[in-house]
């Protein structure tokens, strides 16, 4: 099935935003090289509300998550908000955000605004790109009610994982594992320093993902001490920068044929490299053993900024 999108570009980018897929970005060409992966196992549909995200909707491209990323339960000593659930990679990828796209000195942008189904909040997402080609996606969220509520955000672009991908990130910056399958990282909860991570006297360097082992997957989260990553691929690099005091976490899931959400099907061979507020994947763990769920105030407005260029080397 066939979607109306959306198009924005500016010197040698080219963005496209699918609305009625929960305003995904289906494509994203920076510096002259197309930098999403898609999926060849799960075609597009229309999203629906509730459903496992990683079963029907998990097609590529750039998607958002909020405000959790895994499906769960709100624990039940958290006021207001005790029991509530969550479903499996937030509510935002299950509903048409409202768009609005123009031209300013800045370039094209293009607008779109979701809405809070379980919790109310009112979430917004900017994206720009600029002559030169660089693209700007401004994020808000507003808490539309009295009571103070619980979070989680990350972004979810899935790039290709290739036999000459490289993974910059801050070089000894804290990492906890959250999954690990088919590969000992020491299991969830263990701390690392970046690239390095492994057990048993094995020390994987990540950063190189498919010198890492022949077949796994494991989902980490980085504590940010700058606000500066970028990826590698083929003589072209995808670079992203924030400010961490806004966006303090980072999330990247590496699956190098080591997992999939069919049984029986062939493991994906992509990751996922995610610049995100709070950790890890679920709010109930956020908010519980990893200590890292933030939260909107009644009323309050929360902000970032993530800075997305290409470049050739």
């Amino acid at each position: 099935m066939t979607f109306p999108a959306l198009h924005l570009a500016g010197g040698d980018a080219r963005l496209t935003v699918i609305p009625a897929l929960g305003g995904k970005i289906s494509s994203m060409v920076l510096g002259g090289r197309e930098w999403l992966w898609r999926s060849d196992v799960l075609p597009d549909r229309l999203p629906e509300d509730g459903t496992s995200y990683v079963e029907t909707a998990d097609t590529g491209g750039y998607d958002e998550c909020f405000p959790t990323v895994g499906a769960c339960d709100v624990p039940i000593d958290v006021p207001h908000w005790a029991g509530l659930q969550l479903p499996d990679h937030g509510e935002l990828w299950a509903q048409e955000p409202a768009v609005e796209m123009g031209l300013d000195a800045g370039g094209e942008w293009l607008e779109a605004r979701w809405t809070g189904r379980r919790m109310p909040y009112r979430f917004t997402r900017l994206v720009q790109v600029g002559g030169e080609g660089s693209v700007t996606m401004r994020y808000a969220v507003t808490n539309t009610g009295r009571d103070r509520i619980p979070f989680i955000w990350s972004s979810h672009p899935l790039l290709p994982l290739t036999p000459r991908t490289r993974i910059v990130l801050p070089e000894g910056a804290r990492t906890r594992v959250y999954a690990q399958h088919g590969a000992a990282l020491g299991g969830p909860g263990a701390e690392h320093r970046w690239p390095l991570v492994g057990a048993g006297g094995r020390a994987l360097d990540l950063s190189h993902p498919d010198s890492a082992g022949a077949h796994y997957a494991c989902k980490l989260f980085l504590d940010m001490p700058v606000g500066s990553a970028a990826v590698e691929e083929e003589g072209a690099r995808l670079e992203l920068r924030f400010d961490v005091g806004e966006v303090p976490h980072f999330g990247l899931w590496l699956n190098r044929r080591g997992w999939t959400p069919f049984a029986g099907g062939t493991p994906y061979l992509n990751f996922a490299f995610e610049p995100c507020i709070g950790a890890p994947d679920t709010l109930s763990d956020a908010l519980g053993a990893w200590n890292a769920a933030h939260w909107l105030e009644g009323g309050e407005v929360r902000q970032w900024t993530l800075e997305w260029r290409g470049t050739r080397q």
